[in-house]
């Protein structure tokens, strides 16, 4: 019967999502929706939950664009088909919002969280577990913007629902700390955030040697390391976030790109310039093919390579990127966001020397 084995793709692709096998789990997926589709609307369920789980799967591989229209097709057969208190609508609009966030659309991305948020609102209470993922989810946004003390406020009433309904050791505490540590460090409060990436480190190190959590709290200790001047430490750091992610992660993901564009700054405050453009090159490639072109992350590259340059005298070059950078800051972040009065600040450096 063809229905039942629509279910049975349906239940092998959640099976490939959880083991982190996402190409095979698009494919049993696909299959479900070929199946479902043909006797629609008897398997709405099934088929707005493959396109969902289809967009979680491009998402988890780093490929934004297709995640955004397989989440969208999931939301709108949940929107025409399902009870409006269905917690699938709160599940894909949160969804939506990731990826917007992501993409570094922040407004588009707080719109989506806040209907979610507003799902919530009718339907849980406020102490439940989804509240602290809404809080975590607006923290992040207003701390990619600049807006350190709104993130901070936002990142701590996460944690405090987390604390009071989850055992010590689990996950999303961890990822919490570790959001309250990069607060932290962005406010150059460096022991505290410190201890929180201690925290995070305690709770994943042992039980999940290569979870993706584990190379963003190495990467962030690197950062902080690097912040405080500590370089080799920042070094030591950086390197082993690098290796967790290129045995687990695609050539082309965000997050690699991150790890090159990370150490090539710290080559960059040694003097190794040359060794520093090697590494902000790769993570530039990376990011030019995977981001759209007003991407915060690529402001941050474009800034390093034009200090990169700067260094080594070559002014041109320098100037140019950090024209691009400040044009992406001033198009994607809060008017006050520091990183522009910085950069202004090496424009009008660069000029001198021209």
């Amino acid at each position: 019967d063809s229905s039942e084995q629509g279910h049975l793709y349906y239940q092998l692709g959640s099976v490939k999502i959880h083991q982190g096998e996402y190409v095979k789990a698009i494919k049993f997926y696909e299959d479900t929706l070929e199946i479902h589709n043909n006797v629609v609307p008897l398997y709405n369920n099934e088929v707005a939950g493959s396109y969902n789980s289809i967009g979680l799967a491009y998402d988890n591989m780093g490929e934004l664009t297709k995640a955004l229209s397989y989440y969208e097709k999931a939301e709108k057969i949940a929107r025409e088909t399902l009870p409006e208190d269905d917690p699938r609508l709160y599940s894909f609009n949160n969804n939506i919002g990731s990826v917007y966030s992501k993409m570094g659309e922040y407004q588009k991305a707080l719109s989506y969280y806040e209907k979610a948020h507003e799902f919530l609102q009718k339907t849980l209470p406020a102490n439940h577990i989804n509240f602290a993922t809404f809080y975590n989810n607006t923290g992040w946004i207003y701390n990619r913007m600049g807006e350190y003390t709104n993130a901070l406020t936002q990142y701590e009433k996460a944690y405090e629902i987390l604390r009071k309904t989850l055992p010590s050791n689990h996950l999303q505490l961890a990822v919490s700390y570790n959001s309250l540590g990069s607060i932290h460090d962005e406010m150059c409060e460096y022991s505290k955030a410190l201890e929180y990436y201690k925290k995070v480190l305690e709770i994943v190190e042992i039980t999940l040697p290569n979870h993706p959590l584990l190379a963003v709290t190495y990467n962030n200790i690197g950062v902080l390391y690097k912040n405080m001047g500590e370089l080799s430490q920042s070094l030591s750091y950086l390197e082993k976030a690098l290796e967790i992610r290129q045995k687990t992660l695609p050539a082309n993901h965000p997050d690699l790109a991150s790890s090159y564009n990370n150490i090539g700054a710290v080559y960059q405050n040694m003097d190794k310039h040359s060794e520093s453009l090697t590494f902000l090159e790769k993570a530039l490639e990376i990011r030019q093919a995977v981001l759209p072109a007003n991407h915060p992350s690529l402001a941050s590259t474009y800034n390093s390579i034009g200090n990169a340059y700067y260094f080594t005298n070559e002014y041109s070059k320098a100037l140019s990127h950090y024209e691009r950078a400040l044009n992406i800051y001033q198009h994607s972040s809060s008017p006050n966001h520091p990183a522009i009065e910085k950069i202004k600040g090496s424009i009008a450096a660069v000029k001198n020397k021209l």
